[in-house]
């Protein structure tokens, strides 16, 4: 089973209200989140602080997961290793790129390239491990509340 964009969006909207990234795009295994960068996601020195890069790749794996194997809210975070590269800009919005590496029966490890709004070059790369619960009939009444919330 899978998600569509919308159904992640919706999804993220009611459970996650207080998250500040934009779903971008979610396909199969894959997914794009961005963050707007203002002054309290800078650190002193005017740069991105770390937990605001390892926040928004924690999204960006969680909605790449959750396009690929349908809504599961209690898919946890079971590892996220990061790689600081460079300065990200105070100015730009925060881009993630997400592509799922293994999908298996009960973890999911994928890797986030982070970028700086119009920069190529990478400002961070995450590699993180997912845990997925095991299907149970209250998985199936979770996928049920969530399309209602679509209508």
């Amino acid at each position: 089973m899978t998600a569509t964009k919308e159904e992640v969006i919706a999804f993220m909207k009611s459970e996650f209200p207080q998250s500040k990234c934009v779903v971008e795009a979610v396909s199969n295994g894959r997914a794009t989140v961005s963050h707007h960068v203002g002054q309290n996601e800078l650190r002193p020195g005017g740069t991105v602080s770390g937990p605001v890069l390892m926040s928004v790749a924690d999204v960006a794996l969680y909605v790449a997961i959750l396009g690929k194997i349908g809504i599961v809210p209690l898919a946890v975070t079971t590892s996220l290793n990061i790689n600081f590269l460079r300065k990200p800009s105070a100015n730009e919005r925060i881009i993630a790129e997400c592509s799922l590496i293994k999908v298996g029966r009960t973890l999911v490890v994928g890797e986030v390239s982070l970028y700086s709004e119009g920069v190529s070059d990478l400002v961070a790369h995450v590699v993180g491990t997912y845990s997925i619960p095991p299907y149970t009939s209250k998985r199936s009444e979770n996928i049920k509340t969530i399309n209602s919330l679509k209508a």
